[in-house]
C-alpha cells in the first residue's frame, strides 16, 4: 500500500477581501449630497415651534445623547425640565397670600 502525503490546503471562507472598516484611509468621493438633517420629531416636523419647545427638545435630545438613553424616563424628564430652569408655581392659596402680605 502506498502512502498518500496530506497537502495542508488553507480555505478562505471570506470572499470579500480585507474589511476596508479596519483602515484609516479617507473617503475619495463624499456620497451625501446634503447634509443629513436630524428630525426632532418627525410625526409634527412641519409645525412651527416656540423658542420653549426647542430649547427643551434640544436639552431632551442632549441628555439622552449624553447618557445613552434613548427613552428617558419621567423622572429624567423632569431632571431636565428642572435644568432648564423651570419651577412648580406656588398654590394659588400661597400667591393671594403672598400678595397679601405684599400690599400691607
Amino acid at each position: 500500500m502506498a502512502k498518500t502525503k496530506k497537502v495542508a490546503t488553507e480555505v478562505q471562507t471570506d470572499r470579500r477581501g480585507k474589511d476596508r472598516r479596519q483602515e484609516n484611509t479617507p473617503v475619495a468621493v463624499e456620497r451625501r449630497k446634503t447634509p443629513r438633517r436630524r428630525q426632532i420629531d418627525p410625526t409634527t416636523c412641519e409645525r412651527d415651534y416656540s423658542d420653549d419647545e426647542i430649547e427643551f427638545m434640544h436639552a431632551l435630545d442632549e441628555y439622552k445623547r449624553k447618557h445613552g438613553r434613548m427613552f428617558p424616563t419621567c423622572s429624567e424628564i423632569l431632571e431636565v425640565i428642572r435644568d432648564l430652569g423651570y419651577a412648580k408655581p406656588a398654590p394659588a392659596a400661597a400667591q393671594e397670600e403672598a400678595a397679601s402680605s405684599l400690599e400691607a
